[in-house]
This record gives structure tokens, C-alpha cells and sequence, in this order.
């Protein structure tokens, strides 16, 4: 088990006209080396959410647990739980604030107690998992392109050697190939370092292609939480809340109601691709 949220509400400005009661009961448990797709329209809960995987922002009621430790519990490390549960936000020039990328990779490491040199060997590795090589060392952060700024922002927190890293929108902006790099990045940071992968996306197609388990959100509750097949099976459900399916889900129905006999559940192209082919060799041998 890594982390339990356990009956968790939120409420906004309690107390007070505005008050708005951002998560309902939330029970979820993330496992240790999952790759967890989080969806749901803006202001179903999830970005406050994640906020309180590492406690940033506080539980109104309830519980989360980090290894069957309470966070809440009095005398409780937080800077050490921000350390092993590392969250990166949408907007990545919110984390990057020093002179020069490795410098900036290095405060964390630097902030758990290493010293200048262990802390620059850890950044040196997380700008390699990212995919920065030596001639982005010393440029200045906010020279770098928008996915650029997103691989450091990655790498800072990866320098810290997380157990769970939480991706809040991280290809938001960047073209199809920028996405694409840093979402493919991150998949193979999951298989190889075996971390915990939670990411927050408003695409259909990439957490369908990524993610193994899909969390809804909707209104501050959860709507669904299983597999993306099981998840996207109920697309008009989630149509009604405002989500979609991936395209794919919509080809195959299609394809189905013209007499095809396709996988409807399929939701990767590659699963679209080799249903397809199946129906096509069954035609001909028909």
C-alpha cells in the first residue's frame, strides 16, 4: 500500500457565503507502482485532491494515510512526505524559481540534507531520466520552451527519489510531439523506477493509453475508479458529466452498428487496430 484517503471531505471557505464543499467522502487507495489516470471537468475536485496527497491543503474530515502512518497524527514529518509524494503542478515556472536548471534540480536534494555534491549527482540523474542533457545545466530556467520547462519541473522533483509522483495537466499547451515526449517519458520512468504514477489529464486518449486504472471525478465525488476498458464502457454516463471517451470507443461503435464484428471496448489505437484486422480476415473468410 502506498497512500489511503480515508472518508476525506474539503470544503472551501467554510463557514463564510462561499463555503463550497470541494471533495465528498472521498475513500481511494493508491497502490504501490500504479499508474493512475485522474479525469473529470474543471472543478470536479480532482487538482484539490491531489493537493492533499502531500498535504499541501488540509482535510476538512478524514484521514490519509502514507504506509499506515496517519499524516494527520500529531508530530507527523511532512517535509518528508512532500519528499517521497512529489507533486508537480500545470504550470511548471511555479517550481522553477534559480539561476540556472541544475541548480534549480539541485534544491530539493539540497533541502533533504545532501551535500552540494550528492545533491548535484542526483540532479545530473533526473535531468537524464527527463531527457536533458549537459547544455541545459546552466541555462536559465525561463529560457527553456514550454516542454522544456515541464522535463525540468519533472526532473526536480524525481532528484528528490519519490515514491509516488503526481502529474497535475503536464502536457497542457504543448504540441502533439511535446505531449507526446514527455507523456512516453514518463511511461518509462513508471515501468523502469517502478514509482507510482498519478496523472491528472483532460485527454480521453492519453490516460487511456497510459494509465491502468482510471479515477473519476465528478462534483467532488468519485463517479468511477477501474480499468479504462471497464471505465469507458460507461461513455454516456460520462458524457452526461461533461467527459467523453476516447475516439477510438466511438469508431468501434460505429463500426459495430454498420455489421463489423469489433471489439467496442477497445479504447488504444493499437486495440482499435488489431480488433479491426480481426474483423476484416474473419470478412474474407466468410
Amino acid at each position: 500500500m502506498s497512500i489511503k484517503l480515508d472518508h476525506v471531505n474539503y470544503v472551501y471557505g467554510q463557514g463564510t457565503a462561499y463555503e463550497i464543499h470541494a471533495l465528498k467522502d472521498i475513500c481511494l487507495e493508491l497502490r504501490k507502482g500504479e499508474f493512475v489516470g485522474l479525469i473529470g471537468h474543471t472543478g470536479s475536485g480532482k487538482s484539490t485532491l491531489v493537493q492533499h496527497l502531500n498535504g499541501l491543503v488540509k482535510a476538512t474530515e478524514g484521514h490519509i494515510y502514507f504506509h499506515g502512518e496517519d499524516i494527520y497524527g500529531a508530530g507527523y514529518d511532512m517535509r518528508r512526505l512532500r519528499s517521497k509524494v512529489g507533486l508537480v503542478f500545470q504550470y511548471p515556472e511555479h517550481q522553477l524559481f534559480e539561476v540556472d536548471v541544475l541548480s534549480d534540480v539541485c534544491f530539493g536534494p539540497k533541502n533533504q540534507g545532501l551535500s552540494r555534491e550528492e545533491a548535484e549527482k542526483k540532479a545530473k540523474e533526473a535531468l537524464t531520466m527527463v531527457g536533458l542533457g549537459e547544455e541545459f545545466y546552466y541555462q536559465s530556467p525561463f529560457e527553456l520552451s514550454g516542454g522544456q520547462k515541464r522535463r525540468a519541473a519533472i526532473a526536480g522533483v524525481l532528484a528528490m527519489e519519490p515514491e509516488i509522483l503526481v502529474l497535475d495537466e503536464p502536457t497542457a499547451g504543448l504540441d502533439p510531439k511535446g505531449r507526446d515526449e514527455i507523456l512516453d517519458q514518463i511511461s518509462l520512468l513508471h515501468q523502469e523506477k517502478k514509482i507510482t504514477i498519478v496523472l491528472v489529464s483532460h485527454s480521453m486518449e492519453d490516460v487511456a493509453k497510459y494509465a491502468e486504472r482510471i479515477v473519476v471525478m465528478n462534483q467532488g465525488e468519485v463517479l468511477f475508479d477501474d480499468t479504462p476498458r471497464e471505465v469507458f464502457c460507461h461513455y454516456k454516463e460520462l458524457e452526461q458529466v461533461g467527459l467523453a471517451a476516447p475516439q477510438v470507443t466511438y469508431i468501434m461503435h460505429a463500426l459495430r452498428e454498420r455489421g463489423f464484428s469489433v471489439d467496442e471496448d477497445a479504447t488504444t489505437i493499437e486495440e482499435a487496430r488489431d480488433t479491426i484486422l480481426d474483423a476484416l480476415r474473419s470478412k474474407e473468410h466468410n
